[in-house]
């Protein structure tokens, strides 16, 4: 019976929430572009809005990056530069400082969210179910941690970058080698994997608009005055 879960969360769930992420996301870009947006709630409170936003944001970014250099490089690629132990205590430490800068971000966002009642009420279920879902993923992230200072060899990173890897080429490795993984570790990846699932039902999607593009724009942005010219305002005052 656990060697059934096991696969049907490590390796078939997977599959279910990409397919979903992806048609999903499409599907609603076609059908539902008005609600393709952030929803900023900014207009109805403006206190916490600033430092949250900005240092969940600004944590976020990291920590998807690291995640995704980190699960998805192949050893025989990033071994080229530094050990894998050398690796693991990099990712403890960068992990550590973005995730706690993107928890005390989120923790504001979310207190914001359950606290004034302008934003609780034009707020979904969903808008809320979203910040719960992620605040008890980031919890779970940073509890991780802790372990992860208990076998700095690399080994367990090994078997998640594998199983990560594996999930990504088609060829998923066999779940029982997640068995041994400490709880917090398997409850990460499911909600995560979860993250995905949900990701075309919520605000999330605005991450497909995120202006990359931007930074490597041409030109300069050119900002017109509705005032009237100076010469035109003379004028005027002389008639």
């Amino acid at each position: 019976m656990k060697d059934y879960a096991f696969h049907l969360l490590f390796t078939g769930y997977p599959y279910i929430c990409l397919t979903v992420f992806l048609l999903g996301s499409l599907v609603r870009f076609d059908r539902e572009q008005y609600t393709w947006r952030a929803g900023s709630s900014q207009l109805l409170r403006k206190r916490q809005l600033r430092w949250g936003s900005n240092l969940f944001h600004v944590g976020i970014l990291f920590l998807m990056g690291g995640h995704f250099v980190g699960l998805l490089t192949p050893t025989s690629v990033y071994t080229l530069l530094v050990t894998v132990e050398q690796k693991q205590v990099l990712a403890v430490a960068a992990g550590g400082i973005a995730g706690t800068l993107c928890f005390v971000g989120l923790s504001m966002l979310l207190h914001r969210r359950l606290v004034d009642p302008r934003i609780r009420s034009t707020s979904s279920r969903m808008d809320i179910a979203l910040l719960v879902l992620l605040w008890v993923q980031l919890s779970l992230g940073l509890l991780t941690i802790p372990f992860s200072l208990g076998h700095l060899d690399g080994s367990v990173m090994l078997i998640l970058s594998h199983w990560a890897q594996g999930i990504v080429t088609l060829h998923p490795v066999d779940a029982r080698t997640l068995q041994g993984l400490a709880w917090p570790y398997l409850v990460h990846l499911v909600l995560g994997m979860s993250l995905f699932l949900v990701f075309p039902f919520s605000r999330l999607v605005h991450i497909w608009s995120a202006p990359v593009w931007y930074l490597g724009r041409r030109g300069y942005q050119v900002v017109r005055s509705r005032r009237a010219p100076a010469s035109a305002r003379v004028v005027g005052d002389r008639s």
